[in-house]
This record gives C-alpha cells, structure tokens and sequence, in this order.
C-alpha cells in the first residue's frame, strides 16, 4: 500500500459533558496538529498516489470551516462532545466527500483509504481511519 500525508493545524475552543472529562467540561482551547493520509494499492498513471498540492489546499479548506471556532456554537455540532476522536472523524467524511466531488482530481478516485490524525501534543493524538 502506497501513502501520502499532508499536514495542517487547527485551533477551536469547546467544552465537554460528562464527568469523565473533569475540568475540560468548562470551556477551553485547542490546537491540533491534522494530518491527512490517502492510500492506494498501486500508483496512478503520473506514478504518485495523489497530487500533493491539491491535497494540502483540501485539507486547508476542511480545517478552515472549524478554524478559531467555538464548536459548542456551532449547529451541526449540538449537543456533541466533540472530542479529538469525534473531530477526526469529521474532518476525515468531509475529505471523503470531496474526493468523491473530484476536487482532488480524477486519479484520487482510485484510492483506497484515507485516515486523518489529530495531535492533540507530543505525546497523545487520536485518528480515523475510512475506506474511500
């Protein structure tokens, strides 16, 4: 299996219900690392898995919908624990989305899957990871 990843950053505000998440139930900042990693079992014709530049400008249009937001403000996020899990996944299907769209080209409709990393800090982070 063939892979690239490009990377981006994120920094949302949001806060949590539930006690297992302590003093993060109040409101609070984050800032993520994104990584984007697309697969494919064998290269395209041009020899590459995806272009990379339309793969950065991708995943910069997905972050930036949730750029320096409150998601607890957000609509499609009520009454969501957006945890660094639950984003992945979000940022991840609307990736999706857009390949099926034919914004990364037409090669990227051979790849396979995608998994999308959020770093939370050095030491912790959390993915998802979809067939395409």
């Amino acid at each position: 299996m063939f892979s690239i990843t490009v990377r981006d950053h994120i920094m949302i505000a949001h806060s949590f219900r539930g006690e297992v998440f302590g003093p993060a139930q109040r409101l609070h900042g984050a800032t993520f690392l994104v990584d984007a990693t697309f697969r494919r079992e064998q290269l395209d014709d041009d020899n590459i898995v995806v272009d990379i530049g339309l793969a950065t400008q991708e995943l910069g249009a997905v972050v930036s919908e949730l750029n320096y937001r409150n998601l607890d403000n957000e609509p499609a996020f009520a009454g969501v624990n957006t945890s660094t899990e639950f984003l992945a996944k979000v940022i991840a299907d609307r990736l999706a989305e857009r390949i099926e769209k034919g914004a990364l080209g037409e090669g990227a409709r051979g790849l396979a899957g995608l998994t999308v990393t959020l770093h939370e800090s050095h030491v912790a982070w959390a993915s998802y990871e979809r067939a395409l």
